[in-house]
């Protein structure tokens, strides 16, 4: 028997068991405080009493509208950018080592430094004040290395065999990649989506520089929203007797970020099966 294989193979075991007694925690300790505050008029109501009563209807809005933004803004952007550096940039260059090497430190910057670039752009430079909008294309600023990052290496993973046949077939450059190379690397974009969707709505220190703290409901983009992640935040630290709701904020963020990536994961094996139905 091999000791060092052991040892490995128990270290593996131990760390995986570790993480996931971790997330057993922390989710037994939010549905322990949470669950018996949520009910229908919890989801529907508006907060009162600076939300120690009441509920989250608007800040669920304020929420979907920012997350909303955000992937209209990265989703085609980041797209975009990696199909440039993986089908039209050597991978040597130095213009595609340059901005890779500019996601990677773009990643790595704290979310309250992109806050604050937030602020000074989109609510003072153009104009947009504490909005919606502010808050959402401030987290698509956050998304987009991630994003990029994810869809460039599922792009570079598809199989050369597919240009190759493609080229030799006629095909366009422009028609491979939309009927082989984008189908190919589908499950790589989903990941790098819901990677992206999961920080956003999870965002806070962004959000409180951009989108602002208004509760009420909104009625355009330009106005201001309260995300739950900064619902969550202020009943928390500054509202005294606001620990109740602030668990039950908590659970409901969970469940919308388990719905969202169980039907992005869906749609995309939807997508896929048909695609190998068609072809």
């Amino acid at each position: 028997m091999n000791y060092k294989n052991v040892l490995a193979t128990s270290l593996i075991w131990l760390a995986a068991l570790l993480v996931f007694g971790v997330f057993v925690w922390l989710l037994a300790d939010i549905l322990t405080h949470g669950l018996p505050r949520l009910s229908w008029s919890f989801l529907t109501e508006a907060p009162r009493d600076a939300g120690r009563a009441g509920g989250i209807a608007p800040i669920i809005v304020s929420t979907g509208l920012i997350v909303l933004v955000a992937m209209a803004g990265a989703a085609p952007l980041g797209l975009a950018t990696a199909v440039l550096l993986s089908e039209f940039t050597p991978t040597h260059s130095i213009f595609g080592r340059l901005i890779e090497r500019s996601l990677e430190v773009l990643a790595g910057v704290p979310s309250i430094v992109f806050g604050l670039f937030g602020n000074a752009f989109f609510c003072i430079y153009l104009g947009l004040g504490f909005s919606i909008l502010s808050g959402g294309l401030t987290l698509a600023c956050m998304v987009l290395p991630i994003f990029i990052k994810t869809a460039v290496e599922g792009l570079r993973t598809a199989p050369d065999d597919y240009r190759l046949s493609a080229a030799a077939l006629g095909m366009s450059r422009s028609a491979a990649l939309l009927h082989l190379l984008l189908p190919a690397a589908a499950p790589a974009l989903i990941a790098g989506l819901m990677l992206g969707i999961a920080r956003a709505a999870a965002e806070t220190a962004a959000l409180i520089f951009t989108s602002g703290y208004v509760d009420r409901m909104p009625d355009t983009l330009f106005d201001s929203g309260r995300a739950l992640s900064v619902h969550i935040y202020d009943l928390a630290m500054n509202v005294a007797g606001g620990d109740n709701n602030a668990y039950a904020s908590a659970l409901v963020l969970m469940i919308l970020l388990l719905i969202i990536n169980t039907l992005a994961a869906s749609l995309g094996h939807h997508w896929l099966h048909r695609r190998s139905i068609t072809a």
